[in-house]
C-alpha cells in the first residue's frame, strides 16, 4: 500500500509543484525567448523540470517514513541529481560556460560510477562515466520539442521496472523507476504541445544523469540486465550520436546549439510536435519494448538486440538529414 501510495504522491507532487513553479516564472521573468533554433513561438518558462526531482524526493521521503528506507545507493544518486538539478536552475537562469557545466557533469558522473561499481577495474569506471556523460547530454540534446523528454523518460522507466519485476526482482529498484516514472507523467500535463512549461536543464540533466546510473545499478545488483536500456532508449541515442557524428564529419563545432536532430526535423516538416512525440512513442511501444523483453531474457545476445533496436532508425535518420 505504501508504495501505491509513494507512486500516487509523486505524480501529485510533481503536478503541483509544476504548476506553482509556471506561476513564478511567469512572474520572475524565467523564460525561454524564442530565437532562430527554437521550435515555440512565444516565450516560454524554462526550468520546470525541477518539478519532475521534488515529485521523486516527496515519495521518496514516504517511503522512508513507512519502510525500512532506502539503499545508500539510491540515496546518493538522488542526492547527486538533486545537486545536478540546482546546477540546472543556475544554468536556466544564467547561462553557464560549456566547460564548467561539462567538469560538474563529469564530477557527478564519476562519483556515481565509483559508488555503484566499487571494486571494479579502473578502465571499466572510465567505460562507465563516458557512458553515464553521454547520457546526461544527449539526454539535454533531445529535450527540444513538446513532451519528448518527459515521454521517453517515462516510457523507459515504466518498461524498465516491469521488466525487473517480471524478472522476480522486487525492493529498491522498480520502486525508485516508478516514482521517477509517475513524476514525469504528471510533467507531461504542463508540457504536452502546445507546452506551458519547458523541463530546462534543471529536469533534463538529472533525469539522464538517474537513467544512466539506474541502467548500472540494475546490472551490478542482478535486478535488470544493463543491456536493456540502451534498447530502451534507442530513439534518443541513435539521434543524439548520429547527429554529432554528422556534424562533426561536416567540420561544425559540436558544441555549438544547433536544431538539426531528426525530431526536430520532423517536428518542421510535419509542423507539429505532438505528432513526433507519438511516432516515437509507437516505435518504442512496438518495436523497442519487445526488444527489451528478449534483452531481458536472454542478455547474452544482447549485440542482436541492439542491432534490431538501432537498425531500423538508420534509414529515417539519413532521409531526415536532407530535411531543411
Amino acid at each position: 500500500m505504501s508504495a501505491a501510495l509513494a507512486i500516487g504522491l509523486a505524480f501529485l507532487v510533481s503536478l503541483l509543484s509544476c504548476g506553482g513553479y509556471l506561476k513564478l516564472a511567469h512572474r520572475w521573468q524565467l523564460l525561454d525567448v524564442p530565437n532562430h533554433r527554437s521550435a515555440h513561438q512565444q516565450p516560454v518558462p524554462r526550468g520546470g523540470g525541477i518539478g519532475i526531482l521534488l515529485g521523486l524526493f516527496a515519495a521518496m521521503a514516504l517511503i522512508a517514513l513507512t519502510s525500512d528506507g532506502w539503499p545508500r545507493p539510491f540515496l546518493m544518486l538522488a542526492a547527486i541529481a538533486a545537486g545536478l538539478g540546482l546546477v540546472g536552475i543556475v544554468d536556466d537562469r544564467l547561462g553557464l560556460p560549456v566547460a564548467l557545466r561539462m567538469l560538474v557533469y563529469a564530477v557527478a558522473c564519476a562519483v556515481a560510477v565509483r559508488l555503484v561499481l566499487a571494486g571494479a577495474p579502473w578502465w571499466w569506471l572510465a567505460l562507465a562515466v563516458v557512458y553515464s556523460l553521454w547520457l546526461v547530454n544527449l539526454f539535454n540534446f533531445m529535450d527540444g520539442i513538446d513532451g519528448i523528454a518527459a515521454v521517453e523518460a517515462a516510457f523507459a522507466l515504466l518498461v524498465a521496472a516491469l521488466l525487473s519485476l517480471w524478472q522476480g526482482g522486487s525492493g529498491a529498484f522498480p520502486l525508485f523507476c516508478l516514482l521517477m516514472a509517475a513524476a514525469s507523467v504528471a510533467f507531461l500535463h504542463w508540457n504536452w504541445a502546445p507546452a506551458r512549461l519547458f523541463m530546462g536543464d534543471a529536469g533534463s540533466i538529472p533525469l539522464g544523469f538517474l537513467l544512466a546510473a539506474l541502467s548500472i545499478q540494475g546490472e551490478v545488483s542482478a535486478v535488470l540486465p544493463w543491456v536493456c536500456w540502451p534498447v530502451l532508449l534507442a530513439v534518443f541515442i541513435g539521434d543524439a550520436t548520429y547527429t554529432l557524428l554528422w556534424r562533426a564529419l561536416r567540420g561544425e563545432n559540436i558544441t555549438q546549439a544547433h536544431s538539426r536532430h531528426l525530431y526536430q526535423r520532423l517536428a518542421r516538416h510535419w509542423g507539429s510536435h505532438s505528432r513526433v512525440v507519438l511516432v516515437v512513442l509507437a516505435y518504442n511501444l512496438l518495436w523497442l519494448t519487445p526488444l527489451a523483453v528478449a534483452a531481458a531474457h536472454w542478455p547474452g545476445y544482447g549485440p542482436l538486440w541492439l542491432v534490431l533496436a538501432y537498425l531500423p532508425l538508420l534509414p529515417a535518420l539519413v532521409k531526415a538529414g536532407k530535411l531543411p
